[in-house]
């Protein structure tokens, strides 16, 4: 079979939609109910457009990916079928379980939603695949992508998406110290293990204006240096930051748009911001031409910069409302899709950067 970056989209996309689905994770019991009953009931009486466009674009890249790597692995395989029951399987698993979540509830209509998403999905795949855009696409990444680029791909993929959970700052991922903190203590409560978590000397502070600055700047750039470690060309690397500005602005805008309203798509472009931004592009240019290991080591010392930098400094009160937004509001499915991304995507990286490092063969030097 053909290797491809699109088995592990699938596998880590599959694994938010069950994290989304069965997201509180709390009181689970038996209700005494067949699990069978909500497929024969009637359809849900009251449904909103959110609803539905929700359930069919959550499970619609899932479609995709899994159809795209069936066909690039697989091609013999029938693969639109084999990922519609893939999905379709999936989400019933999921709405059956919900059965044993009390805030959750099961429905036929989001089932029924789901599979049609997956089969949009793995339709679009198979077009693609049909009048020959992936054999362009494989021609195309041969041209411009190093042979080992499938892990940075995913990662770069996945970083527009990171971005729509909000963040502390913009294009400050991995903030997540504070949080799991919290967390652990609501979850040691009137246990004895609760006196044995460390108690700070020093209560966390915001970000500083220039902290913030260097935050925001190091954020746009990470992927911009991981994307120059694997391109081929010069010219193809300008592109590139092209395209990764943009991305990070229209995803950090989509999300202030999505929490706050359309009109509010632009309120986080501070002058901090700006200058962070302004930075950020000044500083891409000559780190285009650095050599592949080169632009790695720098990415790792600045993605642990920039999560030193987060993980020592509180989230504003401001920030922890938007949160509440996002995770007690009408974006609970997004919520499990995006927030795990938000916090892990620059831990992953930095995982990913410390293995290429590693395994980095010597170079052989001339007598």
């Amino acid at each position: 079979m053909n290797k491809t970056a699109a088995w592990p989209l699938a596998g880590i996309y599959a694994a938010l939609i069950i994290y989304a689905s069965l997201y509180p994770f709390e009181s689970w019991r038996s209700q005494g109910v067949d699990w069978t009953a909500f497929l024969w009931a009637p359809w849900p009486r009251y449904w909103t457009s959110f609803d539905v466009l929700s359930n069919v674009l959550g499970y619609a890249p899932l479609g995709f990916v899994v159809a795209l790597a069936l066909q690039r692995s697989a091609p013999q395989w029938p693969a639109v079928i084999l990922t519609l029951a893939m999905g379709s399987l999936l989400a019933l698993a999921m709405e059956s379980l919900q059965l044993f979540l009390p805030a959750r509830v099961p429905s036929n209509l989001d089932w029924c939603l789901n599979s049609l998403g997956t089969l949009m999905g793995a339709g679009a795949a198979w077009i693609l695949e049909r009048f020959g855009f992936l054999d362009r696409w494989s021609r195309f990444r041969a041209n411009w992508f190093l042979p080992n680029a499938k892990g940075s791909l995913v990662l770069l993929a996945l970083w527009p998406v990171a971005l729509l959970f909000p963040a502390p700052v913009p294009m400050g991922l991995g903030q997540v110290l504070e949080r799991s903190e919290e967390a652990l203590a609501l979850w040691l409560q009137e246990t004895p293990w609760l006196d044995w978590l460390p108690v700070r000397e020093v209560e966390l502070q915001p970000l500083l204006p220039f902290y913030e600055i260097l935050c925001v700047s190091l954020g746009q750039l990470l992927p911009c240096l991981l994307a120059f470690s694997l391109v081929r060309h010069g010219h193809q690397k300008v592109v590139s930051w092209f395209f990764l500005t943009g991305f990070g602005l229209l995803s950090t805008a989509l999300s202030a748009a999505l929490t706050y309203g359309p009109a509010h798509a632009w309120s986080w472009m501070s002058p901090q911001v700006q200058v962070a931004l302004v930075l950020a592009a000044v500083a891409a240019w000559p780190l285009m031409w650095l050599k592949e290991k080169t632009l790695q080591v720098l990415a790792l010392v600045g993605l642990v910069l920039q999560l030193t930098l987060l993980n020592n400094a509180s989230a504003n009160a401001y920030f922890s409302l938007t949160l509440q937004n996002w995770e007690q509001g009408q974006f609970i499915r997004f919520h499990g899709l995006i927030q795990w991304l938000g916090w892990l995507w620059p831990f992953v990286l930095l995982v990913y950067l410390m293995r290429r490092l590693s395994s980095a063969r010597p170079t052989k030097m001339n007598s």
